[in-house]
């Protein structure tokens, strides 16, 4: 049986945290970021993923990916690769299963369609609701709005991509009042979040859609990497039915990447030798990344995946009726703030178009696939009682 590996000196300690802004006892049982972790789960936002699209809408089929069972996989693709390289498993646990909370419904289509709505009064930003959401739309505590998280946590989930140059407004709003260290990079744990993100999106986006139907085994056969996982998947078995030669390459897909990432990132600690935390923030470059090999390989991958699945006309249909139903109900919304719930309407008040906007933008991301399409069939259609 594998034991815990010990805490490597760059890894973010909870003997080093700088606390939370609303000063709280830690618990004598549970590590502050495992408390972060058990609150994000516990939270409204996260439940919300069950119903949230990933690619396919939530109705299209059972056994896709929503957005809850996306971070559920980028978090445990996170833990395995933070146990190796000696990082906190926890505080990478917590990042991965938040990072999506500010998705709204319909996936990338409903974040286009907010953001054009909202682009007058500072546009609309996933990663930017992300952090909105766990600091002050949860309302779960007497004492504060949000989820009152360490700083470990809210600098992750704000430069989980890398420093913020130009931050979204609420990022830069939230840092005025409580510095998150915007210049400089995350913490190795928010690095590997990041990184596991993108192992989880493009591998389990090709199980998706060859489950879909939108490409075939042949059609994936001259990519890097996923053309070798499928050659050893199909001689693992003379007679292996269509099912479990997907899943038996999609597991060597992953197996792949995150082997290539912990080597890597091996490599590059080598070389730069931190000596605690903050010296992977000062760092010039990510400490966690790809080799330049499988970085280019990552890519092609990508590439792929955009042209044969994002933008397959199957997609396409939904996508576009989801941006249109999304931009509809938000500009229904925004145009008369009196249609709104009785609690959203007195959060926007009256005359004041830039908190009307963001207040109506909080309201509709918030919404399920499924509640978005109910509340748009509440407002548009006369059968239906508001």
């Amino acid at each position: 049986m594998t034991g815990r590996i010990p805490l490597a000196c760059y890894a973010v300690t909870a003997s080093v945290s700088r606390g939370r802004l609303h000063a709280e006892p830690e618990s004598a049982n549970r590590s502050p970021w495992q408390r972060d972790r058990d609150r994000i789960v516990h939270s409204s936002a996260f439940r919300k993923l069950q119903y949230k699209t990933q690619v396919f809408v939530n109705h299209e089929g059972d056994f896709y990916r929503t957005r809850l069972t996306h971070s559920i996989e980028v978090a445990q693709i996170a833990r395995s690769i933070a146990r190796s390289l000696g990082l906190d498993e926890d505080l990478t646990e917590a990042l991965a299963l938040a990072h999506d909370l500010g998705h709204p419904p319909f996936g990338h289509a409903g974040e286009e369609a907010l953001n054009i709505g909202m682009k007058p009064f500072g546009g609309f930003d996933h990663n930017a609701q992300s952090l909105r959401i766990v600091t002050l739309l949860e309302s779960r505590y007497a004492g504060w709005d949000g989820l009152n998280l360490t700083w470990e946590t809210l600098e992750g989930l704000a430069k989980h991509n890398g420093p913020l140059r130009n931050p979204p407004p609420y990022i830069a709003e939230y840092n005025d009042r409580h510095k998150l260290d915007l210049h400089t990079n995350a913490g190795a744990e928010a690095q590997v979040a990041a990184m596991a993100d993108d192992i989880a999106y493009h591998s389990h986006d090709l199980d998706d859609g060859l489950r879909a139907r939108l490409f075939t085994p042949e059609d994936i056969r001259h990519l890097p990497v996923v053309g070798e996982a499928l050659t050893q998947a199909r001689q693992s078995s003379l007679d292996m039915p269509p099912p479990r030669l997907r899943h038996e390459t999609i597991r060597r897909v992953i197996d792949r990447l995150v082997t290539d990432l912990i080597q890597e990132t091996r490599s590059r600690l080598a070389k730069l030798e931190p000596a605690n935390a903050d010296a992977i923030r000062r760092a010039r470059t990510r400490v966690v990344a790809f080799s330049a090999p499988m970085a280019e390989a990552n890519q092609a991958i990508k590439d792929f995946l955009f042209a044969r699945m994002y933008r397959h006309w199957r997609v396409n249909r939904m996508t576009t009726k989801a941006r249109r139903l999304t931009e509809e109900v938000f500009r229904l919304l925004h145009d008369d703030p009196s249609l709104l719930p009785d609690d959203w309407r007195a959060r926007a008040g009256e005359g004041r178009m830039q908190r009307s906007a963001i207040i109506v933008g909080d309201y509709v991301s918030g919404m399920t696939d499924r509640y978005a399409m109910d509340e748009h069939r509440r407002l548009t259609d006369l059968s239906v009682s508001g």
